[in-house]
């Protein structure tokens, strides 16, 4: 895990130095927007990295995670001129952010204590582990990852929509601008099926698990079935897609395949695996039928025979 960590921080240093050397690098207008949003991502560092040490709750990134990004593309959007493309992905980002608002508070994730509220299991876990259990090693982990490479990756999953600035880019929509914007809708409608099947079997698992019934078709722990049944990790693998799908925005713009906003939907894939990986560690540990179930279900990618944990 620590290997995983240290790997990220690095690549999201690293990463959008090299993307800047593919396709033409960014004009006087979005290095001016680069420049006054590098300030905002700053704020929201400093904002997660203090609530989160005050108030011992270390998602508060998650709290913004779907929120911060409709402010940034709008406010990107807005400086931008309103270009129609950069209009289009701020509708499409906007309607990915509330669906995932949605799902993120009807768990308790916010509170009118704003600083409380439901912390990622994840990170109590990490906690307790030799070498993180140290409260300096935490808090540093908590400013270079949980709050600083998070919120930059936040940022940078944006950026593609800033390629609608570009010297030399059609600003008019085209087929391709609303095919991608169809697929785009599509992936978070299929992305809010799988949460709601996720949340409809814990949800009765809970209940029965409180009136002391029958577990039945429960008693395994985890949701197999459905969307569940063709990846393991069904709403993962949509939010990659998405990001994915907001980068190509950027290469329709541009023309070009690889361009210098491709860093963030990189990263995203690269935080996903070492995410699902530790995920699925403790999967594996607390749910005797869970190894089974990786043999047998792929982790993204549907209908891969490999196993891929």
């Amino acid at each position: 895990m620590l290997i995983t960590i240290l790997l990220l921080i690095f690549t999201v240093i690293i990463v959008p130095y090299v993307c800047i050397a593919y396709g033409l690098n960014p004009n006087d207008v979005q290095d001016a927007i680069l420049y006054q949003m590098t300030l905002s991502v700053g704020i929201v560092i400093a904002y997660c990295f203090f609530v989160g040490e005050l108030a011992k709750n270390n998602s508060q990134v998650d709290k913004i995670w779907s929120i911060i990004p409709i402010y940034y593309v709008w406010h990107m959007t807005i400086m931008g001129g309103c270009d129609p493309r950069m209009i289009l992905m701020s509708i499409l980002v906007t309607i990915w952010g509330v669906r995932l608002t949605y799902n993120f508070a009807r768990r308790g994730a916010y509170q009118w204590k704003f600083w409380a509220g439901e912390e990622d299991y994840r990170w109590e876990v990490l906690r307790s582990r030799p070498g993180f259990n140290n409260k300096f090693v935490w808090m540093i982990f908590n400013l270079f990852f949980i709050s600083g490479y998070q919120s930059v990756l936040i940022f940078l999953f944006t950026l593609p929509i800033l390629t609608s600035l570009g010297d030399g880019v059609n600003h008019s929509l085209n087929w391709i601008d609303y095919l991608l914007a169809l697929v785009y809708v599509s992936c978070v409608v299929i992305e809010y099926v799988a949460d709601q099947q996720q949340y409809d079997f814990q949800t009765e698992k809970h209940r029965r698990l409180k009136a002391g019934g029958e577990l039945g078709e429960y008693s395994k722990g985890f949701v197999s079935t459905g969307l569940w049944s063709i990846v393991r990790h069904p709403n993962y693998a949509m939010e990659q897609t998405i990001w994915v799908v907001f980068y190509l925005f950027s290469v329709n713009a541009t023309g070009q395949w690889i361009n210098w906003s491709i860093g963030g939907c990189a990263l995203l894939i690269i935080l996903f695996k070492g995410s699902s990986d530790f995920s699925e560690e403790l999967s594996a540990g607390k749910y005797p039928a869970y190894k089974e179930y990786q043999a047998s279900v792929p982790r993204f990618i549907p209908f891969t025979k490999r196993k891929s944990n």
